[in-house]
């Protein structure tokens, strides 16, 4: 059966606290249109306000994001209600320090090679990182990162794009439940 494709979702959603993240799970038949079982990059308005998101995959054919709970208090608005677009160009990601460390000290052909790679292949290699509380783990990737690049790849290789690669909201690449 093939599944259309959505340019626009709407949905109401609870958030709800995994450990200390405030996140929205998508309505199933809502995350089931979009394009990509991986990260999806939207815009639009959250209640009422315009917000960009690149929406992050359950591990289970879903999607969620994070909210800001400084800015999104669930005790005042208990229910989002969101209107979203597929984005018409990605948003660059949110590089972790010690990732813009070791491509600012990265040999010329790295360096020159990031502004290159896609929005959406460098967000890949931020989630890579980023997938793995270990802290030799994480060094590892780093510097697995800079070898790659540096022979040419633009992404990472390997791993479960569909996958929640989140430590702090997962638990073997799916989205943690917080229903008993």
């Amino acid at each position: 059966m093939v599944q259309s494709q959505a340019t626009r979702i709407s949905f109401s959603a609870t958030p709800e606290y995994i450990n200390d993240t405030l996140i929205v799970r998508l309505p199933a038949d809502v995350s089931a249109t979009l394009p990509s079982r991986g990260q999806v990059a939207m815009q639009g308005t959250l209640n009422g306000r315009l917000f960009a998101v690149v929406l992050e995959p359950d591990g289970e054919w879903g999607h969620w994001f994070k909210l800001n709970s400084k800015t999104f208090d669930p005790k005042e608005r208990p229910i989002i209600t969101a209107v979203l677009d597929i984005a018409t160009a990605w948003p660059e990601p949110v590089l972790p320090s010690d990732f813009k460390t070791a491509l600012q000290t990265a040999p010329p052909e790295v360096v020159t090679l990031w502004p290159k790679i896609t929005p959406m292949a460098r967000w890949e290699w931020v989630r890579w990182i980023n997938a793995t509380n270990n802290a030799d783990t994480r060094r590892r990737r780093l510097e697995v990162s800079i070898s790659k690049m540096l022979a040419g790849k633009r992404r990472p290789c390997c791993f479960n794009l569909s996958a929640c690669t989140d430590p702090a909201v997962s638990k073997n690449g799916r989205l943690l439940s917080t229903k008993n």
